[in-house]
């Protein structure tokens, strides 16, 4: 019988670990044949380019994954995971029809990403629009798109940004044009963000911030820092220091946890519930399990740094953690996992962007030249291969993580 690796999730680390444990195994065909199977366990059969959804037309920030799956042999079942039983080595799996079924697997790799925290603050779950994923986004969308029919006011023209981290600095420096574009160029606009800290990007340190700060200033951005939301309703937001903001539109992005599936595997956790991994981002707890992406906290480095959760090194958590499952199977020797270059591209909207280097972040690049980086890395960096076999593997080959260090 053959021997399975499950994926549980079809997001950037999801599918960079399929196609380098098919790259590994094909490569190893020879040896032992058909002998090794890849499931990817999904809702669909396509990869969100969630780093995207600040943007309009979010709808459409999706890449299809049939072809490329079809064409590398990873076999594609529908559905979602709610289910792991480790000592059995299966998971359930809910159909889109609510059918359940089990599928069992000899390496389980856990990609399930991660979701927005919502905390209890009044009002939120029923007033607050989010950007999470696909459908939130576009609900988002639909409802400023509606707004537009209303009478002209400063409610109606006015977005509450709750979080000051990278998601809403990004939301709210792309907002100022996406509202014009749907009110009138014309329209006074207003963009408020709330953070909680007396900073704006409190975790993206204090090099990139006065440029952050300036984009703020030249887009007529708002902040309020060191307050936290204190209640939202129907037209507004109350902060913590007692302050009203009205505003028939609440957008909340602060915070992020992994999946709740991390809870059911048998290991160390972080305080984002992600399972602490060794270096081939294997669960130590329970060696059939394997951890990346969002659901893993990774070393990346011998300098006491750890993965963040963002595509950037969730793509390369995948390739290695693609190759080593196999190279597991296969009792091949395995491919630490290592990745000491940082780097990061913050958009800023109508301004432009920042771009940094190394974990402390020193500005290299800002304002038009940033954001030519920026629309590259969003428009093609981020997006899976062709669908084909040769160029899928390659570009899935955990090789492609050093040529990135040395770039």
């Amino acid at each position: 019988m053959a021997q399975r690796i499950v994926i549980v999730g079809s997001g950037f680390s999801g599918l960079f670990s399929a196609l380098s444990a098919r790259g590994l195994i094909e490569q190893n065909k020879d040896r032992v044949g058909d002998g090794i199977e890849v499931v990817i366990v999904a809702p669909e059969p396509k990869l969100v380019v969630k780093p995207r959804l600040y943007e309009a037309d979010a709808a459409s920030k999706y890449a299809p994954l049939e072809e490329l799956l079809h064409a590398t042999g990873v076999r594609f079942t529908r559905g979602v995971v709610d289910v792991i039983r480790t000592k059995d080595k299966q998971v359930e799996v809910v159909s889109p029809t609510g059918d359940r079924s089990n599928l069992s697997y000899d390496r389980l790799v856990l990609a399930a990403g991660s979701r927005l925290v919502k905390p209890n603050v009044s009002g939120l779950r029923e007033h607050a629009f989010t950007i999470d994923n696909i459908a939130d986004a576009t609900d988002l969308e639909v409802h400023l798109k509606r707004l537009a029919s209303l009478p002209s006011s400063p409610e109606r023209n006015t977005v509450v940004v709750c979080g000051g981290g990278f998601t809403g600095i990004e939301l709210a420096t792309e907002l100022p044009r996406r509202l014009r574009s749907i009110f009138g160029m014309m329209e006074k606009v207003r963009v408020v963000v709330v953070e909680k800290a007396d900073v704006i990007g409190p975790d993206l340190g204090e090099n990139p911030r006065p440029v952050i700060t300036q984009a703020f200033s030249d887009l007529q951005v708002e902040t309020r820092l060191g307050t936290a939301v204190g209640s939202i309703d129907a037209s507004g937001v109350v902060t913590s220091s007692g302050e009203r903001i009205a505003a028939l539109t609440v957008v909340w992005t602060a915070g992020v946890e992994a999946t709740p599936l991390t809870k059911q595997v048998p290991g160390e956790t972080d305080d984002r519930g992600r399972l602490i991994v060794d270096r081939d981002l294997r669960v130590p707890a329970t060696p059939d399990v394997f951890a990346t992406g969002d659901a893993a906290c990774a070393q990346t480095d011998d300098e006491g740094n750890f993965t963040l959760m963002s595509c950037q090194h969730a793509m390369p958590l995948g390739r290695s953690c693609g190759y080593n499952v196999a190279a597991d199977l296969l009792k091949l020797p395995n491919q630490p996992y290592h990745m000491p270059s940082y780097g990061t591209c913050l958009d800023l909207g109508g301004w432009g962007a920042v771009v940094c280097n190394g974990w402390d972040r020193k500005v290299t690049n800002s304002a038009g030249p940033a954001k030519e980086i920026k629309t590259w890395i969003n428009g093609c960096v981020i997006y899976p291969p062709k669908a084909n076999a040769k160029e899928a593997f390659e570009a899935a080959d955990p090789a492609v993580n050093q040529l990135l260090v040395l770039a």
